[in-house]
């Protein structure tokens, strides 16, 4: 998937999505459900799998008995390097780790972005204790927009596109070849015959924190009555899926 009008970092954006580079209301609630729902994991041995510059890493580790952060983009990894000590430079379908190393690996939208989507899972599945946690974020094919852009005509245009996941999966991933979306099905059949006990299947909404910048009070009210609605049926709109399963 390479475009010769494209420069190379609008190429790393595309194949890779892009890393949290700065830390606001969506990212500590993200955090926050991590802790939560993944407590006694993330506080043992934690690989953060596509950890990009280490946001999420730097803040697991002071609570971790061993955190390891993974990507695949080397210059991320120096500027994760700033905050943190363990890093590793690697493809998610090869983890270059023991088997039972790890009591939790998290891995927040990564795999979407991977080659082998079922290899990574197999890897993370290897890579954990038994009893350890799989802690997940990823694409939600039922929400409107897809967030990683599409190619039209040869192009990569960048941004939010209305209604593509909602396409027939052929023409979709005609237009977004780059990037996966998940149903709830996608991701039971991306776990089928592995030895998992599901502890959460849920679906959050975003925390609209563009528009907060923009327009505080609109924004606030946003995010409150869309974050209320990831209780109702409704939360089958959001925009990405939170999986936390147990190796057993």
């Amino acid at each position: 998937m390479t475009d010769t009008h494209l420069s190379n970092d609008l190429q790393k954006a595309a194949l890779r999505g892009e890393p949290s580079y700065v830390w606001r209301a969506g990212q500590e609630r993200r955090l926050a459900m991590i802790r939560q729902y993944g407590a006694g994991g993330v506080r043992g041995k934690l690989l953060v799998n596509g950890c990009g510059l280490g946001e999420y890493l730097a803040r697991l580790a002071d609570e971790a008995q061993l955190a390891v952060g993974l990507d695949i983009e080397f210059p991320r990894l120096l500027e994760a390097k700033k905050k943190n000590e363990h890093l590793v430079c690697a493809a998610g379908e090869h983890l270059p780790f023991r088997s039972g190393q790890f009591t939790a690996v998290l891995s927040n939208e990564v795999i979407e972005h991977v080659e082998d989507d079922r290899m990574a899972i197999e890897e993370i599945t290897r890579s954990l204790k038994e009893g350890g946690l799989v802690i997940l974020f990823c694409p939600n094919r039922g929400y409107p927009f897809e967030t990683h852009g599409v190619y039209w005509r040869g192009k990569y245009h960048f941004g939010n596109k209305l209604f593509v996941n909602y396409l027939p999966r052929s023409l979709r991933n005609r237009l977004a070849p780059h990037v996966r979306v998940y149903t709830r099905g996608d991701l039971e059949k991306l776990f089928h015959g592995l030895s998992f006990e599901t502890e959460l299947k849920t679906i959050i909404f975003g925390a609209y924190d563009n528009i907060i910048q923009k327009q505080p009070l609109l924004g606030k009210m946003l995010r409150a009555v869309i974050q209320f609605l990831e209780k109702t049926p409704i939360n089958r709109l959001g925009l990405s899926h939170f999986w936390v399963v147990r190796k057993q």
